[in-house]
C-alpha cells in the first residue's frame, strides 16, 4: 500500500508547514501588500510549487515561500533599497528566470563552489538574527528608544506576555517533537491574545468579511520600471545568490534522506520554475522547506507526497476568512523561533583563520544591524576578497568570487552618488 503511505506523508507535510500561510502574509503586509492578498498569493504559490515538484521533480519535497527570503523581500528590497513591492516582485521574477537557467546548466555547482562555505553559513546565521530582530518588535517585546536605540517593553503590556508565552510553547512543542508544532503554537497564541485582550479592535476583526477584491491589484503586478539597471542587477543577483545557496543544499539533503539523489536536477528545475510563478502570484520566492523532512520521515518517497500537500494547500482557500484573525503576537514567536533554528550553521565557520572568520562575522553582524541582507553579504564578500589579498592568499579565491565582490563594490559606490 505504497500510495497510502504517500498520502499520509503528504498530509503530515501539510500540517507541518501550513503555518507559512499566516507568517508569510504578515511579512508581505509589511511591504505594503494587503494581508488578504498576501494570504491568497502564499496559498497559490505553495500549491502550484508543490504540484510542480510532484509532477516534474517527482520528489516528496515541499515548496513554499521561504522564511528569511521573505524578510529579504520586504526589509531589504522594499524598505532598504526603496523599491515598491511591485518592483520587488519584478526582482523575484528575474531571479526565478536566472535560477531556472542555472538549474538547467552546470552554473549551480560553479556558483556554489565559488562562494566559501564559511560565508554561505554566515548568511544563514545573519538571516536568522534578522528574523529575531523582526520578530521581537512585531510581538511588542522591544520598542524604539532614543538613548539605547531599542528597549524592553513593559511586562504590563498583555501583548508582550502573549508573545513570550507563545514563544515558550513553540520551543517546548518542537523539542517534544509534537506533530504540527508551529501550527498548534499559532492557534494557541491567537486564542490567548484574544482571551487577554491583546488584540486592538478585536470586535471589528475582519475574519467574517474576507474580500478577494484586493488580490486583483496584486496578481501579475510585477514591474521593472522606475528601477535603475545597476540597482536591479544587484538586487536580482543577491536574491538569486541566496535562493541558489539555500535550495541546492536543501534539495540535495532531502533527496539523500528519501533515497532518490538521481532526481536532483529535475527537482531543482521544478523549484526554479516555481520562483517565477511566485513573482506572478505576488509573493516572495519559494524554497525547498526544511519541514519536508517530516513528510519523508512519514514515508514520503515520490512526487505523490508533494502533490497531496499541494492539493491541501488549495483547499485552505475556503478557510481564508479565519486566517486574517491571527494577530502579530501569534506570528512573532514563529519568526524568533525559526531564527534560532538557523544558528547551528555558525559551527561550520572557520573562526581560527581570521581572514576567513572576520568576513563571516561581518555578514552575521551587519545583516541584522544594517537591516539589509544585501548590504551584509556585500560587506562580507568584499572584506573576504580584500583580506585574502592582504595576507598573500589571493590565489585561494576563485575569479568568479572577485567578480561578485566587484559588483558589490559598485553597489556601494552608486549609493553614494
Amino acid at each position: 500500500m505504497q500510495w497510502r503511505q504517500e498520502l499520509l506523508a503528504g498530509v503530515v507535510s501539510f500540517f507541518a508547514i501550513v503555518y507559512i500561510v499566516i507568517v508569510n502574509s504578515s511579512i508581505l503586509a509589511d511591504a505594503g501588500i494587503p494581508q488578504e492578498a498576501g494570504i491568497i498569493a502564499t496559498v497559490l504559490a505553495s500549491s502550484v510549487g508543490c504540484l510542480l515538484m510532484g509532477i516534474w521533480g517527482k520528489s516528496p519535497i515541499i515548496l513554499v515561500p521561504g522564511m528569511g527570503i521573505n524578510a529579504m523581500f520586504t526589509y531589504t528590497l522594499v524598505h532598504g533599497m526603496g523599491m515598491t513591492w511591485q518592483q520587488a516582485l519584478g526582482v523575484v521574477v528575474l531571479s526565478g528566470v536566472c535560477f531556472t537557467v542555472i538549474s538547467f546548466t552546470s552554473l549551480a555547482g560553479q556558483l556554489r563552489a565559488a562562494i566559501p562555505e564559511s560565508l554561505q553559513e554566515a548568511i544563514s546565521v545573519g538571516i536568522g538574527l534578522m528574523l529575531v530582530l523582526i520578530g521581537l518588535p512585531k510581538g511588542g517585546v522591544i520598542v524604539p528608544d532614543q538613548s539605547t536605540m531599542i528597549a524592553l517593553q513593559s511586562f504590563a503590556d498583555p501583548g508582550v506576555l502573549v508573545t513570550l508565552a507563545t514563544l515558550a510553547l513553540t520551543c517546548i512543542l518542537f523539542m517534544r517533537n509534537v506533530p504540527g508544532n508551529l501550527l498548534i503554537a499559532i492557534i494557541a497564541g491567537t486564542a490567548l491574545a484574544y482571551l487577554v485582550g491583546a488584540v486592538p479592535n478585536a470586535g471589528a476583526a475582519p475574519g467574517g468579511a474576507f474580500s478577494w477584491a484586493a488580490y486583483g491589484d496584486v496578481f501579475g503586478q510585477f514591474t521593472f520600471q522606475g528601477v535603475s539597471a545597476v540597482t536591479l542587477a544587484v538586487a536580482t543577483f543577491s536574491l538569486t545568490l541566496v535562493i541558489v545557496f539555500e535550495n541546492v543544499g536543501l534539495v540535495n539533503a532531502h533527496l539523500q534522506m528519501s533515497g532518490n539523489p538521481e532526481r536532483f536536477s529535475r527537482s531543482l528545475q521544478a523549484n526554479a520554475i516555481s520562483v517565477i510563478t511566485c513573482g506572478l502570484f505576488g509573493t516572495s520566492p519559494n524554497v525547498a522547506t526544511v519541514e519536508t523532512a517530516a513528510g519523508i520521515s512519514a514515508g514520503g518517497r515520490t512526487g505523490l507526497t508533494s502533490i497531496v500537500t499541494g492539493i491541501l494547500f488549495a483547499c485552505t482557500l475556503v478557510a481564508l476568512p479565519v486566517l486574517t484573525l491571527v494577530p502579530d503576537q501569534a506570528v512573532a514567536p514563529i519568526l524568533i523561533f525559526i531564527g534560532g533554528l538557523m544558528m547551528p550553521s555558525v559551527k561550520k565557520i572557520e573562526f581560527d583563520a581570521m581572514h576567513k572568520g572576520l568576513p563571516a562575522f561581518f555578514i552575521i553582524a551587519f545583516i541584522p544591524l544594517m537591516h539589509s541582507i544585501v548590504d551584509g553579504i556585500a560587506v562580507g564578500f568584499i572584506s573576504y576578497a580584500l583580506f585574502h589579498l592582504a595576507v598573500g592568499k589571493g590565489r585561494e579565491v576563485k575569479p568568479l568570487f572577485y567578480g561578485i565582490s566587484l559588483l558589490f563594490v559598485l553597489h556601494f559606490v552608486l549609493q553614494t552618488l
